[in-house]
């Protein structure tokens, strides 16, 4: 089993090497390999996404995905910023389902930004569409405003799309995934005011006449965000589209106590995936060992389940990861009173101890 390890920016390398440490720890016969990504691909071989580390994620059973990103590179053009490596890599590796589980453990409860009695007991997938919507819809650039009362003027512009297929094979996922859990598909789109979605709705409402054991709500994006803080239990399973799912994910993790807790997959149609955590690279705490390898460690653990198969292994460190809340260690992020402070070393050690 060949797990490639792209530690990327910021804080990336720190929490990777976390969860390669758990990984280690579990006694299996993993080959693992790093490579250069984003803001170091660049600085190392001019692109952030260089040929051979492309080669290696194709070749690997499964990518481990640090973070990309550093202020330094905001001024380089759009197609060498370090970003652009994971849109590369969703793209060429076909990734198409984003899983996005936010889990609120019940030592965390205080540390949400909900009240407990709101959001104690918190366990929602959101799964979001990731290759297509307006993250890679072309046309899209900067001209010349051709009509309206700006015309003449300079216009940026970007375009929304969605083909048929790619929005049922992503409302199977949902459909499927929630036969395995509470049964219930919110699907989140803005159907009033975009032909896109729409689209997306009737796609989604044909797909699930195949599921008639799983309940369909359909709600528009804007009330679901709301939804989200005020009542986030009575969601399941979310599917949404690109851009949408990387804004409502985010806000689910705050539910969680912090950003640094949720994990994520990204699947193609034969479960290979790239795994990484939620959140991004933070180059304003790299190199202070302050920052929270929780969701990468947990998104090695959805690795060895959805990619490699080690179902055992998968739970083994979800359970090491719930004795090591329950010990009262924490990082920065979700500190509280009366529980212990730790760093991102310490905090991937005390997950190693707990595997035994």
């Amino acid at each position: 089993m060949k797990i490639a390890i792209l530690p990327g920016d910021g804080i990336g390398p720190e929490i990777t090497a976390q969860a390669v440490k758990v990984l280690n720890a579990l006694g299996e016969s993993f080959e693992m390999e790093s490579a250069d990504v984003g803001g170091a691909g660049y600085a190392a071989h001019g692109h952030p996404l260089p040929e051979g580390t492309l080669k290696l994620a194709k070749e690997a059973d499964a990518v481990l995905f640090g973070a990309v990103g550093d202020y330094k590179y905001d001024t380089l053009e759009r197609a060498l910023r370090p970003e652009q490596a994971i849109l590369g890599l969703r793209r060429e590796l076909s990734l198409f389902a984003n899983l996005r589980p936010a889990i609120l453990y019940p030592e965390l409860a205080g540390a949400s930004t909900l009240k407990p009695e709101v959001v104690s007991g918190l366990d929602i997938l959101i799964i979001r569409e990731l290759t297509g919507d307006i993250y890679f819809g072309k046309p899209r650039g900067v001209r010349e405003c051709p009509d309206g009362p700006f015309k003449g003027q300079r216009e940026g512009f970007d375009t929304m799309r969605y083909a048929e297929g790619e929005i049922r094979r992503i409302a199977h996922v949902a459909f499927q995934a929630a036969r395995k859990r509470g049964q219930r598909v919110t699907s989140v789109d803005k159907a009033n005011v975009l032909e896109t979605f729409q689209f997306w709705r009737d796609i989604v409402t044909d797909v699930h006449q195949e599921y008639q054991d799983v309940a369909l709500e359909h709600m528009y994006v804007d009330n679901a965000a709301m939804q989200l803080v005020r009542a986030p239990k009575k969601f399941d399973v979310i599917v949404t589209g690109n851009m949408f799912g990387d804004i409502l994910s985010d806000a689910a993790a705050m539910l969680t106590g912090s950003i640094g807790m949720l994990p994520s997959a990204s699947l193609d149609a034969n479960n290979k995936g790239l795994y990484e955590p939620s959140h991004g690279s933070a180059p304003d705490i790299a190199g202070q060992g302050v920052a929270n390898p929780l969701a990468t460690i947990l998104s090695a653990a959805m690795m060895l389940r959805f990619s490699l198969g080690l179902l055992d292994q998968a739970d083994r460190i979800e359970t090491a990861v719930k004795r090591v809340l329950a010990q009262g260690l924490r990082t920065p992020d979700i500190f509280e009173a009366g529980s212990t402070k730790v760093g991102t070393e310490e905090m991937g050690n005390a997950v190693v101890a707990a595997l035994s």
